[in-house]
């Protein structure tokens, strides 16, 4: 077990500190943010979690009906919790996975592209399959919201670079709802 020793000299176990801190931080009553209606979550579900990505997203150049053009393969993020602390990371699937080691992973339900061009999309996802019994246990929808960066490049991608991957640093936050 991994112990620290807190401000008042009683004993603190590391690995509870994240489950605790979100369970209270989502029976605070947070409020969601703003977001345009098609990317809210269904009613009777409620805020658990708020994560900052920071990564990129992954391309690879295809050809798809005699055009090529960079399809998007995967996202790679580290997760940070509001304290700034690594929390978790985000790749394929798209699945978001907790230090808990407990995951979720997602369908796209809805997309709002942002007014800047160099920018990936806010989303509505899903939540299609779970593992693991920690805080990503009862997620039912994730959001993406205030995207920075990510979008595919618009030039680059031909006959001669395909199957080539790259990638762009990107940066969002993503917001866990579940039943209240």
């Amino acid at each position: 077990m991994n112990w620290v020793k807190g401000e008042h000299g009683q004993r603190i176990l590391l690995t509870g500190i994240f489950l605790l801190a979100e369970v209270v931080w989502a029976k605070s009553g947070a409020k969601p943010p703003s977001a345009p209606k098609q990317l809210r979550p269904p009613k009777g579900e409620a805020l658990l979690l708020h994560l900052e990505g920071k990564g990129k997203q992954i391309y690879v150049c295809r050809n798809t009906e005699g055009a090529y053009a960079w399809k998007l393969k995967a996202p790679d993020a580290i997760l940070f919790n509001e304290a700034g602390e690594e929390a978790g990371r985000h790749f394929a699937g798209p699945t978001w996975e907790a230090k808990d080691g407990s995951r979720v992973t997602g369908k796209l339900v809805a997309s709002v592209r942002p007014k800047k061009p160099d920018t990936i999309p806010w989303l509505l996802l899903d939540a299609v399959s779970h593992d693991g019994k920690g805080v990503m246990a009862n997620v039912q929808s994730i959001q993406r919201l205030h995207t920075k960066g990510g979008a595919a490049p618009a030039a680059g991608c031909s006959a001669a670079y395909e199957n080539e991957e790259t990638s762009v640093a990107y940066e969002a936050d993503y917001y866990f709802y579940g039943g209240s």
